[in-house]
């Protein structure tokens, strides 16, 4: 078992060791100081019986069974998971060897070990758990040698600036002489040694070449009086070229507006804007005449020249009045027209009488194509106001049929029957009941 244990523990160190030569973080030389317990009676039961059996029948070491001791340590990293340890540590205990004729009083236990920790980590991790393994020899009661090897493991826990605490159970077997097994639980602090670093010696300073005062841009001007000493330039302006202030290109010596953009063809000023509405001479239309820039620079124009600009004109192409937003005045002559505009009685036919004003105003509608009709039909509260609203819009509907059919577009017009709801008089008398009985003509545009 224990050759095993022995082999496998050189396994991983040679593992460890190729993979880890490409590594160059590594443990610093370091010293330790800790206490430790030594346990011969948890061994020596685990030997005459099982482990689990020893727990079960708490045949393990109480604290009155182990003997305190002190250690000092010494680390050195191999790399970057592998630690050598040698440990020195002392105690005074009854059972360092086996002999049928113990002492009555404790004697001095001299150990020293030589050890590798395999780590899981690295030591720049809180906690890192590892295994340990060794060899190690010990001096009892000053005339017996001892010579055991170890396995254990452990945690190594960070607390910072190269410092440590292990924390550690390791199971030492004997290998010859009247060593016994026993168990060793230890607690050690360890503190990284101060590396002294001795700086290479450099060679002395030659003395500085004589100074020359330097003109990078070869414009005869040295670096210290040039405030543009990587750029050629003139005298008169430090060292720099001609400034061109406006940044267009032309400088300020050709610029005849040295501190507004413009263009070489305008000697360095912009482009001109004679009308001054804000759009320069290159994009106006008509460029002596202030306009806007939806117009290319032009005033708003007057297609039909009625003296009111299309934005305003609500007739932009038909010659109109100021008072009627641009178109013609029309309203006036369908309300004449529509005075002389009579249906038979009781029924939706056109009577001979209305021909002649319906005709001119299909004449009105013609000279104004932009014009659309509105058709009324009205009547008054004589009979049911369910038969008179039908009444007036059968009236209206003949009027646009007849609008129509002499060649005025029907989406132009509009045919509405209200009946006896809009009264222009009273109905309580018969000259009041005629003025009801009315059409009305109203155009808009």
């Amino acid at each position: 078992m224990k050759k095993t244990i022995l082999s496998v523990a050189a396994l991983l160190m040679v593992a460890s060791s190729f993979a880890q030569t490409t590594i160059p973080v590594k443990r610093e030389p370091s010293i330790g100081i800790g206490f430790f317990l030594k346990d011969f009676t948890t061994a020596q039961n685990s030997n005459k019986y099982s482990f689990g059996k020893v727990i079960s029948d708490g045949k393990y070491a109480k604290s009155s069974d182990m003997n305190l001791g002190l250690e000092a340590s010494f680390y050195k990293g191999i790399s970057k998971h592998v630690d050598f340890k040698a440990i020195l540590g002392g105690c005074f205990t009854k059972y360092g060897v086996d002999s049928s004729s113990l002492a009555s009083t404790d004697q001095f236990l001299l150990d020293l070990n030589a050890r590798l920790n395999f780590k899981l980590l690295s030591d720049k991790y809180l906690i890192d758990p590892y295994i340990t393994t060794g060899l190690g020899v010990s001096y009892f009661n000053g005339n017996n040698f001892l010579a055991n090897e170890d396995l254990g493991a452990g945690f190594e826990i960070n607390v910072g600036k190269g410092s440590f605490f292990y924390l550690e159970a390791a199971y030492r077997f004997r290998l010859f002489g009247d060593a016994k097994d026993n168990l060793n639980y230890s607690l050690v602090y360890v503190a990284s040694l101060p590396i002294k670093v001795t700086p290479p010696k450099l060679a002395p300073v030659p003395p500085p070449p004589p100074f020359v005062e330097k003109d990078t841009d070869g414009d005869g001007i040295v670096d210290s009086k040039d405030k543009c000493p990587t750029v050629a330039g003139l005298a008169k302006y430090n060292g720099c070229p001609i400034p061109d202030t406006d940044g267009d290109g032309i400088n300020d010596e050709e610029d005849k507006c040295p501190k507004v953009m413009g263009l070489a063809r305008y000697n360095g000023c912009p482009v001109p804007d004679t009308d001054k509405d804000g759009i320069n001479d290159e994009l106006d239309s008509c460029p002596t005449v202030a306009g806007l820039a939806k117009y290319h620079g032009c005033p708003i124009p007057d297609t039909d020249g009625d003296g009111i600009n299309d934005e305003e004109d609500k007739c932009p192409t038909v010659p109109g009045t100021k008072e009627n937003a641009g178109c013609p005045e029309i309203q006036k002559k369908m309300n004449e027209l529509a005075k002389n505009v009579y249906f038979n009685l009781g029924t939706a036919n056109i009577s001979k009488k209305a021909i002649k004003p319906l005709d001119e105003v299909i004449a009105v509608l013609k000279a104004n194509p932009t014009a659309k009709l509105s058709i009324e039909g009205h009547t008054d509260n004589t009979g049911k106001a369910e038969l008179n609203k039908k009444l007036s819009q059968q009236r209206a509907n003949v009027i646009a049929a007849y609008f129509t059919k002499k060649g005025i577009a029907a989406t132009r017009l509009t045919a509405i029957g209200y009946g006896d709801e809009k009264p222009v008089a009273d109905n309580k008398s018969e000259e009041g009941k005629a003025k009801n009985r009315r059409v009305e003509l109203k155009a808009n545009f």
